[in-house]
C-alpha cells in the first residue's frame, strides 16, 4: 500500500506541478493573455483523458504482463525527452488564433510525460483492486489529490519565488525520472501476480453489471460543469487583474479541494446542507456577472466567486462519488470523469473564445449547475416539489438571460478574441460632452472626447501632465522625432505626433487595431506618419534592427497589469537597443494591486538608467485626467539635461534586496499593494 501510495502521491505531485511551470514558460510567447491559462488547461485535461482512455484500454484488453511491457516501453520512451523545456521556434507572432500553436508546442514539450503521469492514477488503481480484492482503491484517489493540491498550493509560495523557470524544470525532470523507476517497479510486481496471464475482462470473480448509458452521460455532465465553472471563474478573475499564477491556482486548488472531500470522505458531502448551499451561491455568482456587481472590489470577488466554485465542485463531485461503480469498472469511471473534464475545458478555452463575443460560458455554466441539480432531485419528488423545482429553475434562467443581454446591449462594439473581450460606449458628460470609452473586460484601456474642440486631446491616462505627457512634449521639442508606442488601445498618444514625426506602433491583438480605425479618430486625425505592426511588441522588436526612437512608450495591458514578460531584463535589454543615445523609455505602472515600481527601479539601476517616477492626480475641477503613474527611464546625461523641464517627478531607488526580474525569473508576492 506505501509503494502504490508513493508513486501516485509523486505522479500526481508532478502532473500539477509541470501545470504552472510549462504555463509560465510559454506566457511571454503568447501575449501574457489570461487565455494562455486556459489554452494550457483544455491540454491538460485533454491528456488527462487520453491518459484514462489508455488506462482503460490496457486495463480491459490486455494481461498484467502485457501491460507491464507496454508501459515500461513508454516510461523508458519518455526519458528520452527530458530535460522539460521548450523549442523558441513556437514563440507566437500576429496570430488571431494561437491556441492550436500553444497546444502543438505542449503536446512536443512535455505530451509523452504528462499522458504517462495522467495514466498512473485509474491504471495503478486497477492493479491495487486486482492484487488485492478485499481493499478499496478509491481512497488512493484521494491521495493524488492530496498530491495534486500541494503541488498547486507550493507553486506560488515556494518554488516561483525562489527558483528561475529552467531549475524549476530540470528538478521536476529528474522528480519524473524517480517515478518512472517506481512506476516500472510496480508494473512488474502486478505482472508477477497469480493469474497475470489472464485478461481482466475475461476474469469471472466479478459478475457487477457494467453501467449503462444514462450513468455514463450523467457523468460526463457532472464533470463538464465541474471543469467549466472552474476554468470560467478563472478567466472572469485574470481578465481584470493579470494572467498570474496565484490566480491560476487558487480555483484550481478550490477544484482538487472538493475531489479530495468527496472521494477520500464522502460523508463529508451532506447532500442536504450543499444542495441548501447551492442557490445562495447561483444567485450571488449570477449578482457579481451582472453589471450591479462589477462595482464591487476585486479582493472581495476573488474571495466570493472561489466560495461560490467551492460549493459547485461538491455538489458536483459529491453526486459523482455517490454513484461511483464497483471497483471493477474504476478505468470506465474516471474514463467518464475525463471526458467531462476535457470537454468543459474545451468549451471555455477553445469554443467560446472563436463563438462569443462576450464570456458568456459563465453564466451558461450556472445554468448547467442548476438544470443538473434539477435532474438529480427530480426522481425523488412528488408532483408539487417538481412543480416548485420547474419554475425555479426557468427564472433562474430568465436571470442568467438577462445578465448575459446586459453585457452587450448598449455598446457601439463587442468584439472578443483569445486575447481579450473588447467593449466600445458612449458616456455622456455633462462638462466635455460625449466620451468614446474602450474596455477591455471591465477596464478603462483609454477614450477619446468627441467634442471638435476635445477630439485630438490626449485624455484619462495620457494627459500633458503625466509622465508620458511631459516625455513625449518637452523632449526634443520642435524637432522631428522618430517615436515607438507598445500597445495602441484607442490611439490617445498619436495625438502627441506632429508633423514629420513618424510613430511605430506595436499592437498584438487585431480586434484593438480595427477598433481603433473604425470607433475612434486618433490614428487619422494624426498628423504623425503612423505605421500600426500587428504582433507582440517586445517579440517584433527582438527581430527588428535597431529603430532609434527618440521616445519608446510601453503601454501593454492585459486586464489591469503589464505582462510580465515585457518589464523583465531581458526586455528592457531590447527597449534599450531601439533608443537614440538620448533616448527615453516611458513604463505605464499605473496599477490597482500591483505595485511594479520596484521592477523598473532594479531595472533601472542594472542597465545603469535614471528611473523617474511620476505620479499624476489631477485636480477636482479636471474633467479629461485620470490618475496615472509612469516611470521615465534615461541615461544619467539626459536626465541632467531635461530636469529642469519636468515636474512632478521623483527619482527611483532600487528597494534592498530585490531581485530583478527576468525572463525566467519573477515574483509577483513581493509586489501587492
Amino acid at each position: 500500500m506505501l509503494l502504490y501510495a508513493l508513486t501516485i502521491f509523486l505522479s500526481a505531485f508532478l502532473l500539477f506541478q509541470v501545470q504552472p511551470v510549462t504555463a509560465k514558460m510559454i506566457l511571454p510567447w503568447f501575449g501574457g493573455s489570461s487565455s494562455v491559462w486556459s489554452t494550457c488547461m483544455v491540454f491538460f485535461q485533454t491528456a488527462l483523458l487520453a491518459g484514462y482512455l489508455y488506462a482503460h484500454w490496457i486495463h480491459e484488453k490486455f494481461s498484467p504482463r502485457r501491460q507491464a511491457v507496454v508501459h515500461t516501453a513508454l516510461l523508458a520512451v519518455s526519458l528520452f525527452l527530458l530535460p522539460l523545456g521548450a523549442d523558441p521556434a513556437w514563440k507566437g507572432e500576429a496570430l488571431a488564433h494561437p491556441s492550436l500553436r500553444i497546444l502543438g508546442l505542449l503536446s512536443a514539450m512535455v505530451g509523452l510525460p504528462y499522458f504517462l503521469l495522467a495514466t498512473t492514477g485509474p491504471l495503478l488503481q486497477a492493479w491495487f483492486a486486482r492484487m488485492y480484492p478485499g481493499r478499496t482503491p478509491y481512497r488512493l484517489y484521494a491521495i493524488s489529490n492530496v498530491a495534486s493540491m500541494l503541488a498547486l498550493l507550493s507553486y506560488p509560495v515556494l518554488v516561483e519565488p525562489n527558483f528561475r523557470v529552467r531549475v524549476q524544470a530540470v528538478a521536476w525532470s529528474w522528480a519524473f525520472g524517480g517515478f518512472a523507476l517506481l512506476c516500472t517497479v510496480l508494473a512488474w510486481r502486478a505482472a508477477s501476480s497469480p493469474g497475470a496471464s489472464r485478461v481482466p475482462s475475461t476474469e469471472s470473480s466479478d459478475q457487477s453489471p457494467r453501467p449503462g448509458f444514462a450513468a455514463c452521460a450523467l457523468w460526463i455532465a457532472l464533470a463538464a460543469c465541474a471543469s467549466t465553472l472552474l476554468l470560467a471563474t478563472t478567466t472572469h478573475l485574470t481578465q481584470d487583474v493579470a494572467a498570474v499564477p496565484f490566480l491560476w491556482i487558487l480555483p484550481l486548488s478550490v477544484y482538487l479541494l472538493t475531489f479530495i472531500l468527496c472521494f477520500e470522505s464522502p460523508d463529508l458531502y451532506v447532500r442536504k446542507v450543499f444542495l441548501c448551499l447551492l442557490p445562495f451561491a447561483l444567485a450571488g455568482a449570477a449578482y457579481l456577472l451582472s453589471a450591479r456587481g462589477a462595482g464591487i472590489k476585486i479582493p472581495a470577488q476573488i474571495l466570493c466567486f472561489n466560495l461560490f466554485l467551492f460549493v459547485f465542485c461538491m455538489v458536483c463531485h459529491g453526486e459523482l462519488v455517490s454513484r461511483r461503480p464497483n471497483a471493477r469498472h474504476l478505468t470506465l469511471f474516471y474514463l467518464m470523469l475525463s471526458l467531462g473534464g476535457a470537454l468543459g475545458g474545451s468549451f471555455v478555452g477553445l469554443m467560446a473564445p472563436a463563438l462569443f463575443n462576450a464570456y458568456y460560458e459563465f453564466p451558461l455554466g450556472l445554468a448547467l449547475c442548476a438544470a443538473l441539480t434539477a435532474v438529480v432531485l427530480w426522481a425523488g419528488q412528488g408532483g408539487r416539489a417538481r412543480l416548485v423545482l420547474s419554475c425555479t429553475l426557468a427564472a433562474y434562467m430568465v436571470w442568467l438571460g438577462f445578465i448575459m443581454r446586459e453585457s452587450v446591449v448598449g455598446y457601439i462594439t463587442v468584439v472578443r478574441n483569445f486575447y481579450s473581450q473588447l467593449r466600445v460606449y458612449d458616456a455622456d458628460d455633462e462638462e466635455v460632452g460625449l466620451r468614446r470609452k474602450l474596455v477591455h473586460g471591465r477596464i478603462n484601456h483609454g477614450e477619446q472626447i468627441l467634442a471638435p474642440v476635445y477630439r485630438s486631446r490626449p485624455v484619462s491616462y495620457f494627459c500633458p501632465g503625466t509622465g508620458v505627457g511631459q516625455a513625449l512634449t518637452v523632449h526634443k521639442g520642435g524637432q522631428k522625432r522618430n517615436i515607438g508606442i507598445l500597445g495602441l488601445g484607442c490611439g490617445p498618444l498619436l495625438a502627441y505626433g506632429k508633423p514629420g514625426d513618424i510613430i511605430r506602433v506595436y499592437e498584438i491583438n487585431p480586434q484593438v487595431l480595427e477598433i481603433a480605425r473604425s470607433q475612434f479618430s486618433f490614428l487619422t486625425d494624426s498628423p504623425a506618419h503612423v505605421e500600426a505592426v500587428l504582433g507582440d511588441g517586445r517579440l517584433t522588436l527582438e527581430r527588428e534592427p535597431s529603430r532609434k526612437f527618440d521616445v519608446l512608450v510601453m503601454d501593454a495591458f492585459s486586464g489591469d497589469s503589464v505582462p510580465t514578460h515585457l518589464i523583465t531584463l531581458e526586455a528592457f535589454e531590447t527597449y534599450f537597443r531601439h533608443l537614440k543615445p538620448d533616448g527615453i523609455l516611458a513604463v505605464n505602472v499605473t496599477n490597482t494591486y500591483l505595485d511594479l515600481r520596484p521592477v523598473i527601479a532594479a531595472a533601472a539601476h542594472h542597465f545603469h538608467k535614471v528611473a523617474l517616477d511620476f505620479i499624476f492626480k489631477p485636480d477636482d475641477s479636471d474633467d479629461l485626467c485620470f490618475t496615472a503613474s509612469w516611470v521615465l527611464m534615461m541615461s544619467e546625461e539626459q536626465y541632467r539635461a531635461m530636469k529642469a523641464d519636468l515636474s512632478n517627478w521623483t527619482v527611483l531607488t532600487p528597494r534592498p534586496g530585490f531581485r530583478p526580474w527576468t525572463d525566467d525569473y519573477s515574483n509577483l508576492v513581493r509586489i501587492l499593494y
